[in-house]
């Protein structure tokens, strides 16, 4: 689908304050070793996203805020750059596809989408570490367990329970950041409407 100079332009703004959340935020977390701060940059790049759907409501525009922020991950200095990147590029393509299926841009959609999209972040080490870096599926199962584990304060012996508590609470983020997605988004919508209107003054 092709898009106006206008909303390639909001497109290219929504996609680059996500890019630069990725590159500055994510050093940070990074560096300070904060826990689960992959699900939460997610969290932070698919709201700003989503917001940038409201303001280009049609198919694949979230996807290519994607791509842009993708894009400008490619010039972070100093780090791994190839994962992250992936998991840019699927938590676009499954936000797309979620509210590509709902239509209408609405709150459940966005929810929705945050929700699976920051999931993809607990799932995409069993893609990435054995097609990228050779590792065993047994070990990345296990790391999982270990630092859910630690994070959770549980046994690994309660390996499935250690599993679905972090699903919940990877959704619940995702879930969380598209609630307050759509709520920004409108709130941001109606004051440019009113300022719009302020400047122009009231159609005659």
């Amino acid at each position: 689908m092709k898009f106006s100079t206008r909303e390639l332009v909001l497109l290219t703004v929504f996609g680059t304050l996500w890019g630069l959340v990725e590159i500055s935020l994510g050093s940070v977390l990074h560096v300070l070793k904060v826990p689960m701060s992959g699900a939460l940059l997610a969290a932070v790049g698919l709201a700003i996203a989503l917001i940038g759907r409201l303001f280009v409501p049609r198919r694949g525009s979230t996807f290519y805020i994607g791509v842009v922020a993708l894009v400008l991950k490619l010039f972070s200095i100093g780090s791994v750059v190839v994962g992250p990147m992936i998991g840019i590029l699927f938590e676009a393509a499954i936000a797309e596809i979620v509210l590509t299926l709902f239509g209408r841009p609405q709150r459940v959609s966005f929810m929705t989408a945050a929700a699976l999209g920051v999931l993809w972040t607990l799932v995409q080490p069993f893609f990435t570490g054995m097609l990228l870096f050779s590792r065993d599926i047994f070990v990345i199962w296990l790391d999982m367990l270990d630092s859910g584990s630690r994070l959770l304060g549980l046994d690994q012996s309660a390996g499935i329970w250690i599993i679905l508590v972090l699903v919940a609470v990877y959704m619940a983020i995702g879930a969380a950041s598209g609630w307050l997605a759509w709520g920004s988004g409108r709130l941001l919508q109606n004051r440019l409407d009113g300022t719009s209107l302020l400047l122009t003054g009231p159609a005659s």
